[in-house]
């Protein structure tokens, strides 16, 4: 089995993820202990500049970091990723005071940071319009009433978050993107969404209705280039969920009885073997950045990457034979986590941009090249 230098998390962070994985997965009893608890053991400041608080290294050393929460738990990764990309927004912000005042709670894992820019990345490719608008209140277009809902953001942690959207101006300039506090009136947070799965995860919808804000929370006062320079990390971070889990669902395959081990072993190395050269991949174009010129070939490793984890899930299954069908049995009474990975396997296609928006941007751009 190889070793993956994400996978060491620190011990007392993984025995209670492994204990409450289950839970986090369908219910939100646990929900408001993620944040704090990521940020205890320090991982969110993998990958930050330490002049900026953090602990160094690069956006691949933060990918392993959130493939590593996801070997145990993915409810507890979609957290991790929603934090850690918002991060991200701040690191590639060029407005220093908004870094300065919001990045020391994000890193510690006291204040929540959620990214509400899948609307924007589905924007960015002509999926879909914009949700949300902002007004200039004065001359200088210094001040903003913000409006609109997105439907669906993961991490709104109920004691305090900081979520970045984007927002049409309507007045000429280009799409502007801010960071919207929890506790700016006007913003509500809806009741957690009644997902199948990863219900811990603080999935909720927003809604602005006048809620006003000045330049000094803008993010970038141009979302689309900025989404273009963003994005890299953003899918390069959530393809961590997609390595951490199909890693998992091949070492509990391979974890398996002699025979059943005989019987699927070519598989697992097939599949570990394709899982580590697109991690490979991956990792290669975050660092060079080629990504950002060449998108496609980012979409191309993250449709790849869960169809990896599909098929990893499966002999998952397959390894664990009718004993993977109950929801636990007298030598085991504790939850099934084969289940529990079939079901977080089945989110992996629909996360924004999900698999169906990513392969019809491929066919448009494909068309494209060819007209």
């Amino acid at each position: 089995m190889t070793h993956h230098a994400g996978d060491a998390l620190p011990a007392g962070l993984a025995d209670w993820i492994d204990v409450h994985a289950e839970s986090l997965d369908t219910d939100a009893t646990f929900a408001a202990q993620v944040v704090p608890r990521l940020g205890r053991a320090g991982l969110f400041r993998v990958g930050v500049p330490h002049a900026l608080g953090g602990a160094g290294g690069t956006t691949v050393d933060a990918i392993e970091a959130i493939a590593s929460v996801a070997r145990h738990s993915l409810a507890s990764a979609f957290v991790f990723w929603g934090q850690r990309t918002f991060i991200e927004y701040l690191l590639q912000s060029a407005n220093e005071p908004l870094r300065v005042r919001w990045l020391p709670a994000l890193l510690a894992g006291e204040l929540a940071g959620a990214t509400g820019l899948s609307n924007a990345m589905k924007y960015l490719c002509a999926i879909e319009p914009l949700q949300m608008r902002a007004t200039p209140l004065d001359a200088a277009r210094a001040r903003f009433r913000l409006d609109g809902a997105l439907p669906w953001i993961t991490n709104l942690r109920r004691e305090g978050f900081v979520v970045a959207a984007a927002f049409d101006r309507h007045d000429g300039a280009p799409p502007a993107i801010f960071a919207v506090p929890h506790d700016l009136p006007g913003v509500a947070r809806s009741d957690d969404l009644d997902l199948i799965a990863l219900r811990g995860s603080n999935t909720a919808a927003l809604t602005l209705d006048g809620a006003e804000l000045d330049e000094t929370c803008l993010i970038d006062a141009d979302a689309r280039s900025f989404l273009v320079r963003a994005r890299p990390a953003f899918l390069g971070l959530q393809c961590g969920m997609s390595i951490g889990l199909a890693r998992r669902a091949l070492d509990a395959a391979d974890g398996s009885s002699a025979p059943v081990r005989a019987a699927l072993i070519d598989d697992v190395i097939a599949l570990r073997h394709e899982l580590n050269a697109l991690a490979g991949r991956l990792y290669e174009g975050v660092t060079s950045g080629t990504f950002v010129a060449a998108p496609a070939a980012q979409f191309e490793l993250r449709i790849a990457l869960a169809a990896v984890v599909d098929a990893a899930a499966r002999l998952d299954v397959q390894a664990a034979g009718g004993r993977g069908y109950l929801r636990s049995h007298a030598s085991r009474p504790t939850p099934n986590d084969t289940a529990r990975r079939s079901r977080e396997a089945a989110f992996v296609p629909i996360v924004t941009p999900s698999l169906v928006q990513l392969k019809s941007q491929l066919a448009q751009q494909q068309r494209g090249e060819a007209a």
